[in-house]
């Protein structure tokens, strides 16, 4: 789909929930549903918004479906460094199955079952972030040691991968290092899925520069068949799992504004909320701004 077409698709008001389908739900998370299809899942991907770990009272509208038409572009462009978990032939899929609500279809994947690995693959090529507070304190990320002097958003000698654990809901992602990583879940795949997102990492900021972005950092998920294989699953390089800046006012020594919904999280902060639930509603102007913000990364991207 063309940029236009989805832009036009989008709901004016945010879906939140994703009922009466005729197939049991099996997750839920912060912005997912899941569903069994039998041989298949049906990821469909809400307007729901978290800041904090704590899912907001107001979503954005149409928000799911730019992250999964985002995820499906990405997943076409990265399909030659490594398979990814959707089926061929996603239309026939949805008209197979009966899914013909066109909302549905735009925010939806239907994709192979597959066993995802417990660590979240995190790939950064700028010091932002947790990555940025772990260096200021240690002077390295996630046991890997950088160089002296670096800058807030520098951009990195070279890419480096800093996994996290995989936490339960409500509970906060911690770094591992190498060498915990591999414990959890073996030492040649974990330098598979090592090589793999730097590999992805490198693809996508050289697409991303190309489209007049920087991909600061990202986060990759990766499942396994039955019998080893190594796929790219859930979403990829979307706003909100990667951090994207525009490259034209781009400048180390501060945080550079960002496509993703950090614009949330500077109005929240500035609420001195304590960060637990229920969340505060957002004002009609940070839903419309961070919108926007969401539609200009696929706007980049697709043209």
């Amino acid at each position: 789909m063309t940029f236009a077409e989805i832009a036009a698709a989008l709901p004016a008001t945010a879906v939140t929930a994703i009922d009466g389908l005729p197939y049991p739900r099996i997750a839920s998370g912060k912005v997912r549903e899941i569903f069994d299809l039998g041989d298949a899942l049906l990821l469909a991907a809400t307007d729901r918004l978290s800041a904090f770990d704590v899912i907001l009272p107001d979503g954005i509208p149409g928000k799911g479906a730019i992250l999964t038409q985002m995820s499906l572009w990405w997943f076409a462009q990265t399909a030659g460094i490594l398979p990814n978990h959707l089926l061929p032939d996603q239309a026939g899929e949805f008209a197979r199955r009966g899914l013909r609500d066109r909302d549905l279809q735009l925010r939806s994947m239907i994709v192979r079952k597959l066993k995802p690995l417990p660590i979240e693959c995190v790939a950064r090529g700028y010091l932002i972030g947790s990555g940025w507070s772990a260096y200021q304190k240690t002077g390295e990320v996630c046991g890997l040691r950088l160089p002296a002097g670096l800058r807030q958003a520098d951009r990195l000698p070279e890419p480096i991968f800093t996994p996290t654990t995989k936490a339960p809901k409500g509970q906060h992602d911690e770094p591992i290092d190498d060498a915990q990583g591999a414990a959890a879940i073996g030492g040649p795949l974990y330098g598979r899925v090592k090589a793999a997102s730097l590999a992805l990492y490198r693809l996508g900021h050289d697409r991303a520069r190309q489209a007049g972005m920087i991909l600061a950092d990202t986060k990759f998920e990766f499942g396994t068949d039955a019998t080893g294989n190594l796929f790219l699953i859930d979403e990829v390089l979307t706003p909100d799992s990667s951090r994207y800046w525009p490259a034209e006012s781009y400048a180390p020594g501060g945080s550079p504004p960002s496509y993703d919904k950090q614009f949330v999280r500077d109005h929240l902060l500035a609420l001195q909320w304590d960060q637990k639930p229920p969340g505060p509603r957002l004002p009609a102007e940070v839903i419309a701004r961070t919108r926007e913000k969401y539609l200009a990364a696929l706007r980049h991207l697709l043209g």
